[in-house]
């Protein structure tokens, strides 16, 4: 047991910040400074915006985030994310269904000329 006033040193290491053991204190946590916060999100790519949604969807968001150990906001940009990449695949695969199609017309349509 370590009497009261005594500090303990911990490691500065990459294993102390990922335990949680260093940076975890809410009392050492402060705002970051607007100009900061505006380069990391530049740097980042990020935009804010602002949007409706029902209750019952952000609950969910919630709710799956605290499974997928992540905040709801993340958990809704990996699943956009997700949807885009989803739709341009889709996308591209209608594209290249198209191709083939033609593709196979125009073969037939030579074949009847030989």
């Amino acid at each position: 047991m370590i009497a009261k006033g005594k500090k303990i040193k911990i490691d500065n290491s990459a294993e102390a910040w990922e335990s949680r053991e260093l940076g975890s204190e809410l009392k050492h946590a402060r705002a970051v400074d607007k100009k900061i916060c505006t380069q990391i999100d530049e740097a980042l790519g990020l935009q804010m915006i602002s949007i409706r949604l029902e209750q019952d969807l952000i609950e969910s968001y919630k709710l799956l985030g605290a499974k997928y150990d992540m905040g709801y906001q993340p958990l809704m940009r990996e699943a956009l994310k997700r949807f885009v990449e989803g739709e341009f695949k889709l996308i591209a695969s209608e594209a290249l269904e198209k191709q083939r199609a033609e593709k196979q017309k125009s073969s037939k349509k030579m074949a009847k000329a030989a």
